[in-house]
């Protein structure tokens, strides 16, 4: 890997950064592709005399050295963890939740990559996290985010950058992978990321009702008494469909469907790889404008957690494809029923997954297993 740097970035860095963990890899192709058309910084002027005015080199310079290309120090296995919070964020004092969990790992090589998704209700080992006063606990996934956002001496103010570190933690102390980079989106932030470019095709896989929207985008009514959602509803019918970003963001957001969790697990998969898919196909690495346009559309809703600095991580990145992109479906199932609920749990195909993606026997596991792997 190479190494971190310490100072702070432009804003348009961070932005970049943090879309090309949000858009996979398919933004660092764009970024590369900028880059090697670039002609290179200016170029310094020759040697001074005493007068100070530049004077001749007697012989011609040597032709300098091939420059080292970005990220030609990074090899892989490469981890990104991407963590989609909860819109209440916009309350004050309201603690982030991860709603949705995925991960990006890059194998040794970097000619493949497997996203998957960890339940928000898995049940964990939380470990203690002495900088939020956290002692630590066996609980959901979700809660990791909320308990490390806290801020000792600031109940109002949660850090949503500290809370993805106890998130980050959780999920490297259960996945057993290392984590190089990742990033922190609102749902808001996705409605506009799916708005800046122009919406995106997607193969609808079921038929979900929503429980948040009507047909013409509003939001539904709250029932009287607190007890759910009143007014018509927008329907999600299956087969291919053009969804704007209220859309995407909607469809993407319902678990109280069939498959629960696990299907809005499988849309949101879905829904990212729809998105890269997108920016390759249209060719954005050639339309620096439309790539400022995604930029701003992001502005605050998203936060850039560390890593490699990313015209590194894209560089290394940008020969893959929307086609190399394996999205895999990790089954699990309830723990406990009714009341006595306490979460989720992935079933020991699903775990055995983990073993193999670190073991790098993913594909053979996924011939072995296909059902796991997602085809649309």
């Amino acid at each position: 890997m190479t190494q971190r740097t310490g100072a702070p970035r432009p804003r348009w860095v961070l932005g970049l950064a943090a879309l090309a963990a949000v858009i996979l890899v398919a933004v660092g192709a764009l970024v590369v592709t900028r880059l090697v058309g670039d002609d290179g910084p200016p170029r310094g002027v020759g040697p001074t005399g005493a007068t100070g005015t530049p004077q001749a080199s007697p012989t011609p310079s040597p032709s300098p050295s091939p420059t080292v290309p970005p990220g030609a120090g990074i090899t892989g296995p490469l981890n990104l963890l991407l963590v989609g919070v909860d819109t209440r964020v916009s309350v004050p004092g309201w603690e982030p939740h991860g709603d949705a969990v995925l991960v990006l790992h890059v194998p040794k090589g970097l000619d493949r990559a497997y996203l998957f998704s960890l339940p928000r209700d898995l049940l964990v080992d939380v470990p203690a996290f002495p900088k939020a006063g956290y002692r630590g606990a066996k609980t959901k996934l979700t809660h990791a985010m909320s308990y490390g956002s806290r801020v000792p001496g600031k109940p109002k103010q949660p850090s949503t950058a500290q809370g993805y570190e106890l998130l980050r933690s959780t999920v490297s102390g259960y996945t057993g992978l290392r984590f190089d980079a990742g990033a922190v989106l609102t749902f808001n932030g996705f409605d506009r990321l799916v708005d800046s470019l122009g919406g995106v095709d997607l193969y609808v896989d079921q038929r979900v009702v929503s429980l948040h929207r009507r047909p013409d985008g509003r939001h539904r009514e709250p029932a009287p008494g607190g007890g759910g959602y009143v007014g018509p509803q927008m329907v999600y019918e299956k087969g291919e469909r053009h969804l704007t970003g209220w859309q995407a963001l909607d469809y993407a957001r319902q678990r109280y469907i069939t498959g629960g969790g696990y299907a809005r697990q499988r849309h949101q998969q879905q829904l990212i790889k729809a998105l890269a898919t997108k920016i390759l196909d249209e060719d954005l690495a050639r339309q620096p404008e439309r790539v400022q346009q995604v930029v701003d559309a992001l502005g605050d809703t998203l936060v850039y957690a560390g890593g490699p600095r990313v015209v590194d991580v894209a560089y290394a990145l940008g020969g893959l494809t929307p086609e190399k992109f394996v999205l895999v479906e990790l089954p699990g199932a309830g723990v406990g029923r009714g009341s006595a609920y306490r979460g989720e749990q992935l079933t020991p195909t699903g775990r055995k997954f983990l073993t193999e993606l670190r073991a790098g026997r993913a594909d053979a596991y996924l011939a072995a297993n296909p059902k796991l792997r997602l085809t649309r």
